[in-house]
């Protein structure tokens, strides 16, 4: 008798599992027109793309490289705006720009961008002042509004989604190609208020050492360094809307495999990883790198059957595990992980996700994270992967190229009663411009120190 993953696969057969976190979608008849239309819409993104990728990863995989995944906790349609788009590509530049410096390897760019527009509940529903409705699912499903009307899930919204998610993208790949990302002019990449960080003179070392180092290479060489005008960029986001992804998988006859072309690299989430629910069934039976994200609800059993679930044939580059077990729980939780993936013989890409697990509620009620405990568990994991004989491959952040304040600490060091001035997030606390470039020249000092011990 055949297990589940493996039998027949098609991008609808997610539809005989039992399917967490779906909306309910009142009329029936008009999201399979949605679904229709979406289907026959170009890809988002690209095959040869995807494959790269998974290629990177693998380099990943083997310590050669840094996979830097960042981007808002949850995208909005207002948001697809040149100017937002253009801040959010420019603190993940500056970030890939200092690990590149301190790390000594390439930075593998995937912003969390382009298609990140639902969140998962905890609740189907929500009530206030004894009015209950459904829950607000992220712009590609509902209205954040407290309304019967925009609460309703829309399937009209997945057609908006794709062509928000296709103007970002596109946005994106045209700044790259113009030279928005040229090393020779990081400069450019200034954020206005970089200028008042206490952090503003060390970047501006790093930024000079680059631009130096490049011009004594090509003085040397009489060759520009081409390599360094244009920087690679993906896009990921949570697959957890499986009509949306259903309708933009598509079989690609020159490789034979089957392609989620909404984006290069979806993800998993702690709350549809079900080994016989339907967001596995989906991820299984695509050729994209594959996120999973991992946390101490997660025991042996079940996350081995998912590595081999998900990549049977142990293929390099193919499964990324995002571990978020929080400070307080990483150095017990993540060698028990690491064992268990051991034991089957697959190799995966470790990634630190230091946001989610330590998330907490201020005493103004806010949703909060705590620098320093975020800081404590990236460190924690560098060393554990360390004393294992491993290596951290990549780090995964919720961050903003704005001027928020919705994580305490940092070099200016927000408190508490800070976070009601600039707290713009609707779902989850985001590091700000600052913090994330700190954030960056810390993980990049952790490089060099990891580099004078090998």
């Amino acid at each position: 008798m055949k297990t589940p993953e493996h039998q027949a696969w098609n991008p609808t057969s997610w539809q005989t599992r039992p399917a967490q976190q779906q909306p309910s979608y009142p009329d029936q008849v008009a999201l399979l027109e949605a679904v229709a239309q979406l289907s026959r819409l170009p890809p988002i993104v690209v095959s040869w793309e995807v494959e790269r990728l998974r290629e990177d990863l693998a380099a990943a995989q083997r310590g050669e490289s840094f996979l830097l995944q960042g981007g808002d906790c949850a995208e909005s349609f207002d948001d697809c705006q040149s100017d937002k788009i253009a801040t959010r590509l420019k603190i993940l530049l500056q970030m890939s720009l200092v690990l590149t410096h301190g790390m000594k390897k390439p930075i593998i760019r995937v912003g969390r961008m382009a298609g990140q527009y639902a969140k998962p509940r905890s609740a189907d529903t929500e009530t206030r002042d004894g009015v209950t409705l459904p829950s607000y699912r992220g712009d590609i499903v509902n209205g954040a509004e407290f309304t019967p009307e925009a609460r309703q899930p829309d399937p009209n919204l997945l057609l908006r989604g794709y062509e928000r998610a296709a103007l970002t993208l596109n946005f994106v790949r045209a700044l790259i190609d113009g030279g928005f990302a040229d090393l020779h002019h990081p400069e450019y990449w200034d954020l206005g208020f970089v200028g008042h960080s206490p952090l503003k003179a060390e970047y501006e070392r790093i930024v000079a050492s680059v631009a130096d180092g490049l011009e004594f290479f090509e003085t040397i060489s009489a060759k520009e360094v081409h390599q360094a005008l244009r920087a690679e960029f993906y896009s990921s986001h949570e697959a957890l809307i499986l009509h949306y992804e259903q309708a933009q998988t598509r079989f690609i006859p020159r490789s034979q495999r089957w392609y989620n072309l909404s984006t290069h690299m979806p993800w998993i989430g702690m709350r549809t990883a079900q080994l016989d629910g339907a967001h596995v069934e989906y991820c299984r039976g695509i050729a994209n790198p594959i996120g999973i994200k991992i946390g101490t609800a997660m025991d042996a059993g079940w996350l081995q059957r998912l590595v081999t679930t998900l990549n049977p044939q142990n293929v390099p580059g193919k499964l990324t595990l995002i571990h978020r077990f929080g400070a307080k729980d990483i150095e017990t939780a993540l060698p028990k992980a690491m064992q268990a993936v051991r034991a089957t013989g697959h190799s995966v890409l470790w990634v630190c996700d230091p946001m989610h697990g330590n998330t907490e509620n201020s005493q103004s009620g806010l949703k909060t994270r705590r620098f320093e405990n975020i800081l404590k568990e990236l460190e924690l994991s560098f060393q554990i992967h360390r004393d294992l004989g491993s290596h951290l491959g990549g780090v995964h952040i919720e961050l903003t190229g704005e001027d928020v304040t919705e994580c305490t600490g940092g070099a200016r060091g927000l408190s508490d009663s800070d976070l009601q001035r600039a707290y713009k997030s609707t779902v989850d606390p985001r590091l700000n411009y600052e913090q994330s470039l700190e954030l960056a020249m810390l993980i990049a000092d952790r490089g060099r120190a990891e580099r004078r011990r090998s």
